[in-house]
């Protein structure tokens, strides 16, 4: 299983990104999707998750301004992030748990700076 993550890029405050992270390899059912980020120097945190049956989770840094959602025909899971803020700035990683495991993406830089 690899998954590849895209959508980063440089944003000014107030703006809006969409990350997009899709699995490719063999048949599977993926149970809980999400994002994480990490910036330079401290430990990866949890920005959002969203289980099979939809349910969601937020840190509250991005509660009412990041939207998490998937495709399961796509086997893809997205970050629609508003209002972007200059703490928003770190590397986002996606993850997928497949089976009792946990599969990480390559990470994708946002930056939001003006």
């Amino acid at each position: 299983v690899q998954l590849q993550a895209s959508g980063g890029g440089l944003v000014q405050p107030g703006g809006s990104l969409r990350l997009s992270c899709a699995a490719s390899g063999s048949a599977f059912s993926i149970d809980v999707m999400g994002w994480y980020r990490q910036v330079s120097g401290k430990q990866r945190a949890l920005v959002a998750t969203i289980t099979s049956g939809g349910s969601t989770k937020y840190a509250d840094s991005v509660k009412g301004r990041f939207t998490i959602s998937r495709d399961n025909a796509k086997n893809t899971v997205y970050l629609q992030m508003n209002s972007l803020k200059p703490e928003d700035t770190a590397v986002y990683y996606c993850l997928m748990g497949i089976v009792g495991s946990t599969y990480w993406g390559q990470g994708t830089q946002v930056t939001v700076s003006s």
